[in-house]
């Protein structure tokens, strides 16, 4: 008597149902690893790829340098990085001279959220938000990283030039300071200075966690940061490459770099270059130690949930002692038996997986739904991976209640009260 492999899961979706209370006891910790990991994978997917789209909207082929390895903005960094010499402004012109690679070269300038002992805001008649940036920028560094707006246009050369109080502001900014009619031409204080609104950008579509200072930000004309803020070196320039030759160009910035700092061969380098690729790389370095983090709770969850399979597995291989004598006299190979007994742990854990990946996607929307700025999706791969990983940990606790139960004496097993 052979049995087939539908008729495994047949009679494994059985005796399954005929002990349903305590096969969902049993396979909770199957259910509890699969939704960890299924949900941290989702939100991490989501995450990575706003940062990944926040990053293509500076530019593919564009590459940054600044002082530190830390954030422009907030100037973090290790102390060793800090005492470095500043990215001086004339850089800039000197790479855009010297480089082949380049089509084009800007300037940033990154004001710190408090100057002079107080935070930097944006204010109307009635509204005051801290939580905005200032970037002084050249007229150019639209041209090497586009930007769409909703409202008007970036400032012209002819407004840096003339140092002007003009701005171009982001799009929830704009929102908090001005929520009813146009934007364009209106007038606000930021850090005590007063600037006239000649755009407003479109709303950014990525960014980490859905922040991205592009929305809250105040960009103003590179000339007129400096004039406002002569105190502040925190420059970023901006190096476009020409298409194609991004590699070369990181290579010859950087020589070009040490030429112009002086850093003598071999020592490291004291200035930071970096590609939205490398920014990206450095990212998921964060997220693959996030992923390894819920991978090992998730490992914790699925090895009780086993040893609680092989454990149920055992006590039925004794519930079922006769049963399993029947077969045999009738006609059922040992193999037989190994086949049922690891069909029925597979289903067990397989229904396990299952309903973890349904919780898991529960909870993604639920999160999605509740932190719009986690916007983020189950992807398939990890769907296919928890359920076959599922399925394989009834396959590996089954084993040994599926051979004990094939190694039964039949006449034994017949005689088993």
């Amino acid at each position: 008597m052979t049995i087939s492999g539908s008729e495994n899961i047949r009679l494994a979706l059985s005796a399954v149902w005929v002990h349903r209370f305590r096969s969902l006891l049993t396979v909770l910790g199957i259910v509890i690893g699969i939704t960890t990991v299924v949900t941290v994978a989702s939100l991490l997917s989501g995450v990575r790829r706003g940062v990944v789209t926040f990053f293509q909207e500076l530019g593919p082929d564009n590459l940054f340098v600044y002082k530190t390895s830390g954030d422009p903005q907030s100037g973090g960094a290790s102390e060793k990085e800090a005492r470095r010499r500043p990215i001086l402004p004339e850089y800039a012109g000197m790479l855009r001279d010297a480089a082949t690679t380049l089509d084009d070269v800007s300037l940033q300038l990154f004001i710190p959220g408090i100057v002079g002992g107080r935070p930097i805001s944006a204010r109307v008649p009635g509204f005051e938000s801290d939580a905005v940036t200032i970037n002084g920028q050249a007229a150019n560094l639209i041209d090497l990283s586009p930007r769409e707006f909703a409202e008007g246009r970036y400032f012209t050369p002819d407004e840096e030039a003339r140092r002007a109080r003009v701005a171009a502001i982001g799009w929830d900014l704009a929102e908090a300071l001005f929520p009813e009619g146009d934007r364009v031409g209106k007038t606000f204080l930021a850090d005590g200075a007063e600037y006239t609104v000649v755009g407003v950008f479109e709303k950014a579509k990525g960014g980490f966690l859905g922040q991205n200072g592009i929305d809250t930000q105040i960009a103003i004309p590179l000339a007129t940061a400096r004039l406002r803020y002569p105190q502040i070196d925190r420059f970023m320039i901006v190096c476009k490459a020409k298409p194609g030759m991004r590699d070369e160009a990181l290579e010859e910035v950087e020589g070009l770099l040490r030429k112009i700092r002086r850093t003598p061969p071999g020592e490291e380098n004291d200035f930071a270059l970096s590609t939205p690729d490398q920014i990206i790389q450095q990212f998921d370095k964060i997220t693959g130690l996030i992923g390894l983090v819920a991978i090992a709770l998730s490992a914790l969850g699925l090895l009780v949930g086993g040893i609680g399979v092989m454990n149920v597995m055992l006590v039925s291989v004794t519930e079922r002692t006769r049963e399993i004598g029947t077969r045999m006299a009738i006609g059922a190979r040992r193999r037989d038996i190994v086949g049922q007994f690891l069909a029925e742990a597979m289903t067990l854990t397989g229904i396990g997986g299952v309903l973890g990946i349904f919780v898991a996607i529960a909870i993604t929307f639920l999160i999605s739904a509740l932190v719009p700025s986690l916007s983020s999706d189950v992807p398939p791969w990890a769907v296919a991976a928890a359920f076959l990983t599922s399925v394989s940990v009834g396959l590996f606790f089954g084993v040994w209640p599926a051979v004990k139960a094939a190694r039964l004496d039949p006449v034994e097993a017949l005689r088993y009260e």
